[in-house]
């Protein structure tokens, strides 16, 4: 029928112009049948006779068409418009054929027009095709699958706790539909309009997406996926935001609880820099300080006793005085009461007063200046002779001890008949000495060691002078020997590897843990005169003691102890021990803490910012520091991370079995801080377990970057060896390491042997950060005899002595630092003083520290020592020295009378 219609034309309509071809006004447009109810089709053109629809290439029967003829009112021309309609029986007739389409085509005289293509298709919900009806969706576009899949989602948003300002993403996939879903999100039932919020928007995925997430943002999120046939939804996820609680400034220090005495002084901080908000962390941390603090007590002032009434005046009285000094009033304390002068008639009422005449007040007062004359040059002569007896900064010889260079004190004196007197080293082992020489040191002989002899080095005065100094090693005998009785000597450890200990007077000395590289320098006069110290240096296990750790936080030094606490020093003490941080301001934030007497741990200096006092400072080195201290207690090194850039140093050392009676054969890689004390812990424990080491160590940088550290093992010979381990590496995690807590972190990669008789063992051993640095070593040794390594393992009987006591423990001669202190501390001619000394000795940095001390010189020359103890190059100090002098001309100057 459809095809004896398409011969069937209509009549043409009159009016139409004979020149134009028909245009559409109106064309077909693409429509969806839902469920079962049809759909109209219209499509309207000018100038035009005749117009029918075409579907799927056949024309439609003429009773289908609803046609309607009108004219255009500003052309005149005809204008014909049809309708027709489409049910769901049938395009469902060409199912599996291809897509039901139709076509609307116009005639006017001139010839014909057809219009787009207009599609009909069947809309289904949304739903996921079925995996067995999936081969069939691109030949039947329109079939619609079985009802019970029609809700759901191919992924749902998930429900999640977040941290404020954290981005969250919820991704949302609807099911496949037809039409395509459109999607939408609700928020607590309410829609999301990304317009209205620009920390929202919603990707092409159809994933909601906040960029920071705000308290307001804590919410049931649902996913909303519709067509024109139905509308589903996801399942609500919650989204909760947390706010981690923060610490508050602390408070200003209270005041002292007593005012009078010993007492505590406490600070405080709350959770409060944020509150803690749903289920967020809890600060961590003490919220109450509490330090010690010593108030002064009021001492009230009181009389001493009456002096002797005087002479009897011209006046016929005389008096007698009493001050106010025992005690004296200090801190607050009230003056004495009452008079300080009494007077009184010493003739009984019985003297005539007359009136003296101008010769006796000139008598009086030329006997009261010759009277204060003679009392100044009393107190004059008694303070040179203190000085001259009071200890060694006055008990110098000529000056040929002073010219004795920097030679190493245990060095004999040269021969008589050198005419060097440069040469000439003081024997201080003897009690007593006594030197006699020239007052001018003579040029005609060769020098080991010359400085020039100026400012620096200028002649003492003629005469016989006596050094007094006691050998150390009797005096320290005898220091023993009278404190052996003492508890808190008896009650320190004896005897243990990680400690060092050693009785010190005013002439200072040195403590050593071996191996370590922890050291303990006691400078000369930082103990007071008439004190005697029993020091202590102790290396700490970091599973003996808590050292807390937040954030970012990691341990970069051994944890020491030095001390007893609280004993008094006249000038700091410098502690040296290692650290395996690569500094950089930009990188790190580095602190020294100390543990205060209540347990708990303080930051006392943060390296790169100004002190907050003067008890402390730090040198920072490639590998070690030097802590100067006023104060003897517990110390360790604390850095934290500023950038994923920031590394530590990572020692990592290969151990293995020295005898392997069994077919097994252990290989363990310990990742180390790079540090002398943990490389020495290890050691030790290998020597107990029976290890070797079968490579030399490798240096590892290891960066804060939250990947861990993978270890594995290639190229070994299948025929030979075979590996046990199952998965193809080993993985030690990042917290582990970064930490620093856990000292010997290792792996054991354990190995078989095909053969009792294979001793040959070849391979590759990769230690690599994730997306970070690595190092490979290549293994190859004989299993039962090689020892090639063993070089690398310092047997304990080769180290130094723990202890040194007085001149023994320094590089420079006692009497050559003193005469170095005495003339670079006052400020120099043209800069030649201190400064000069430590820019030469590239200190330079440290000018405002040195400076904050009574003597910048002896700071410089502490320093010098604990960096260069026992292989300092002294040439090198001697030659910076002479430097200095060189740049004021007067430090040469020598006079004829001098000499």
């Amino acid at each position: 029928a459809g095809a004896q219609q398409s011969a069937t034309v209509a009549n043409p309509v009159s009016g139409a112009s004979p020149d134009l071809l028909p245009h559409f006004q109106l064309e077909p447009e693409d429509v969806y049948i839902v469920k079962n109810k049809a759909v109209s089709l219209a499509c309207r053109a000018t100038p035009a006779t005749q117009i029918y629809f075409k579907c799927n290439g056949e024309w439609v029967h003429q009773g289908d068409h609803v046609t309607q003829q009108s004219t255009d009112r500003s052309t005149g021309l005809p204008v014909m418009e049809v309708r027709i309609e489409v049910t769901r029986q049938q395009v469902e007739k060409i199912f599996g054929l291809e897509e039901y389409w139709c076509q609307c085509v116009a005639w006017s005289s001139s010839g014909t027009t057809k219009s787009q293509k207009a599609f009909v298709r069947i809309a289904c919900e949304c739903l996921w095709w079925p995996r067995w009806d999936r081969a069939l969706a691109p030949a039947a576009p329109h079939l619609c699958a079985s009802p019970d899949l029609r809700k759901n989602f191919e992924q749902e948003p998930m429900a999640r706790e977040v941290s404020i300002e954290q981005g969250i993403v919820l991704p949302c996939r609807p099911p496949e539909g037809i039409p395509p879903a459109e999607v939408e999100w609700l928020r607590n039932e309410e829609l999301v309009d990304p317009a209205l919020d620009a920390n929202v928007y919603v990707t092409p995925e159809h994933s909601l997406v906040l960029r920071q997430a705000r308290l307001a943002d804590t919410a049931n999120y649902t996913c909303v996926a519709k067509n024109i046939v139905a509308r589903r939804r996801s399942a609500s996820a919650a989204i909760t935001v947390y706010v981690n609680g923060g610490w508050s400034t602390w408070t200003q220090w209270s005041g002292c609880s007593t005012s009078c005495g010993r007492g505590w002084q406490k600070r405080s901080r709350t959770c409060t820099n944020p509150t803690p908000l749903n289920g967020g962390a809890f600060c961590e941390g003490q919220n109450v300080q509490k330090t010690a603090c010593t108030t002064l007590c009021p001492v009230d002032g009181a009389w001493s006793e009456w002096s002797k009434w005087s002479v009897c005046g011209a006046e016929c009285t005389h008096w007698r005085s009493r001050e106010c000094s025992e005690p004296a009033p200090r801190n607050g304390g009230r003056d004495c009461r009452g008079s300080e002068l009494d007077t009184r008639n010493c003739t009984s009422e019985l003297c005539s007063h007359a009136t003296p005449g101008t010769e006796d007040v000139a008598l009086y007062v030329g006997l009261v200046a010759v009277a204060v004359c003679l009392v100044l040059l009393l107190l004059v002569g008694v303070l040179v002779y203190c000085r001259k007896k009071g200890g060694l900064d006055a008990d110098v010889a000529d000056s040929s001890i002073l010219t004795a260079g920097f030679q190493p004190v245990s060095i004999k004196p040269s021969k008589a008949d050198n005419p060097s007197l440069l040469t000439i080293q003081p024997d201080l082992s003897t009690a007593t000495m006594t030197y006699q020489g020239s007052l001018c040191p003579r040029q005609d002989g060769p020098a080991k060691l010359q400085l020039p002899n100026g400012h620096l080095l200028s002649p003492l005065g003629a005469g016989r002078h006596t050094l007094h100094h006691s050998s150390p090693a009797i005096e320290g005998a005898d220091f023993v020997a009278r404190l052996s009785t003492q508890s808190y000597f008896r009650s320190l450890p004896r005897g243990t590897t990680n400690m060092a200990y050693g009785t010190f007077n005013f002439l200072g000395g040195r403590l050593m843990i071996p191996n370590t590289g922890i050291s303990l320098l006691i400078p000369p006069d930082a103990i007071p005169r008439g004190k005697i110290y029993e020091v202590y240096l102790t290396l700490h296990k970091q599973e003996e003691v808590r050292l807390p750790l937040a954030g970012c936080q990691t341990l970069l030094s051994p944890i020491v102890s030095c001390g007893p606490p609280g004993v008094l020093l006249t000038r700091p003490a410098i502690l040296a021990m290692g650290h395996c941080v690569e500094a950089s301001a930009e990188n790190w934030s580095i602190r020294l803490k100390k543990q205060s007497c209540e347990g708990t741990w303080e930051d006392v200096l943060q390296l790169g910012a100004e002190p907050c006092t003067e008890l402390y400072y730090c040198q920072l080195e490639a590998q070690a520091c030097y802590v100067f201290t006023e104060q003897l207690g517990r110390f360790a090194l604390v850095g934290e991370s500023l950038s994923m850039a920031a590394s530590k140093r990572l020692k990592l050392v290969l151990f293995a079995p020295a005898a392997c009676p069994s077919l097994e054969y252990n290989i363990r890689v310990y990742c180390l801080s790079d540090t002398q004390d943990v490389l020495k812990e290890v050691i030790q424990l290998e020597k107990q377990l029976g290890g070797q080491l079968i490579g030399a160590p490798r240096v590892l940088h290891f960066k804060d970057s939250y990947h861990n550290l993978r270890l594995s093992i290639h190229d070994m010979p299948s025929s030979l060896w075979k590996s046990k381990l199952l998965a193809s590496y080993q993985e030690i995690p990042f917290y582990h390491i970064w930490s620093g807590l856990q000292p010997f972190l290792h792996c054991t990669f354990t190995l078989e042997r095909l053969s009792p008789s294979t001793c040959e063992l070849a391979c590759k051993i990769w230690v690599w950060q994730v997306e970070g640095d690595g190092q490979s070593f290549t293994v190859n040794f004989n299993i039962a005899k090689d020892t090639r390594f063993s070089d690398w393992l310092v047997p304990d009987s080769e180290v130094g002595a723990p202890a040194l006591v007085g001149p023994s423990a320094f590089k420079i001669p006692f009497l050559i630092r003193q005469k170095i202190i005495s003339s670079l501390d006052p400020p120099g001619t043209r800069g030649a003083d201190w400064r000069t000394l430590a820019q030469k000795l590239n200190l330079d940095s440290h000018l405002s520290f040195f400076a904050s001390k009574p003597s910048p010189t002896a700071m410089i020359l502490n320093l010098w020592e604990a960096r260069h103890f026992p292989n300092g190059n002294l040439s090198q100090l001697a030659t910076a020295v002479a430097e200095v002098g060189k740049q004021d001309g007067a430090l040469f100057a020598v006079s004829e009378a001098e000499c």
